[in-house]
């Protein structure tokens, strides 16, 4: 399993009225299958989330993906990490689905035919090999966020940060999307504010003003969490 280790990580934003902190100093080591993090709007999971493949960077201490320090190997470790937004309309850039998944194969396979082959084998894993030739314009939901999944897998990561990914969904969609991530072999990091995907993890961290302030078993960081989000 991958190690993702935050060592000392302190973030902060520039404000005309000075700097903010958004995340307080943190050391986390990260082992675990599925670690989902939960908390607040405004808490800091989502920055604390965006560090592990450097969307966010530490304004001080290091963050470290499988003894890769994130600041100096931002590249190779992006090729380990895949991440996926809240709304697919951040990563869905290509006209067409066959051809949104061709664009994260463009590596991979350098060969137009067999870029487009391949891709149409990673729809077909995910059940979207009929939409190949539609819009990602007419897609709904639940089927632009399994795209957005597909097109990040499709390169094959180690780690998958998913940031809140059923929030915009419907309840038949959230469990389509759930059932997929909950399928995967790659570690996950979840974000997420839906406490029953939560305890479905190995280990969930509670955010809430910028800081870790449970961190245990799911059952345990969500029974803390109902407790005192009143």
């Amino acid at each position: 399993m991958t190690r993702i280790e935050l060592d000392r990580v302190v973030v902060r934003a520039p404000t005309s009225d000075g700097d903010v902190e958004i995340l307080g100093e943190t050391t986390l080591d990260l082992t675990e299958q599925r670690v989902a993090l939960v908390g607040p709007n405004g808490s800091g999971k989502s920055p604390l989330a965006r560090l592990v493949n450097g969307l966010v960077e530490p304004t001080s201490g290091r963050v470290v993906v499988d003894g890769l320090d994130v600041a100096k190997k931002g590249r190779e470790v992006r090729r380990r990490v895949g991440f996926c937004f809240t709304d697919p309309a951040a990563q869905l850039v290509m006209p067409t689905v066959l051809e949104d998944v061709a664009l994260s194969l463009r590596h991979a396979h350098r060969d137009r035919e067999q870029r487009d082959a391949a891709a149409r084998e990673v729809l077909t894993t995910y059940g979207l090999e009929a939409l190949a030739d539609r819009s990602v314009h007419s897609l709904s939901g639940g089927q632009r966020q399994l795209l957005a999944l597909a097109g990040v897998l499709a390169t094959d990561p180690s780690v998958l940060v998913a940031d809140e990914p059923t929030t915009l969904l419907d309840l038949a969609n959230t469990r389509r999307v759930a059932e997929r991530l909950f399928s995967l072999d790659q570690q996950l990091v979840l974000v997420t504010h839906d406490l029953d995907l939560a305890e479905r993890c190995d280990r969930a961290l509670l955010v809430s003003g910028g800081a870790v302030v449970a961190d245990g078993t799911p059952a345990e960081v969500v029974a803390h969490y109902r407790s005192v989000a009143w």
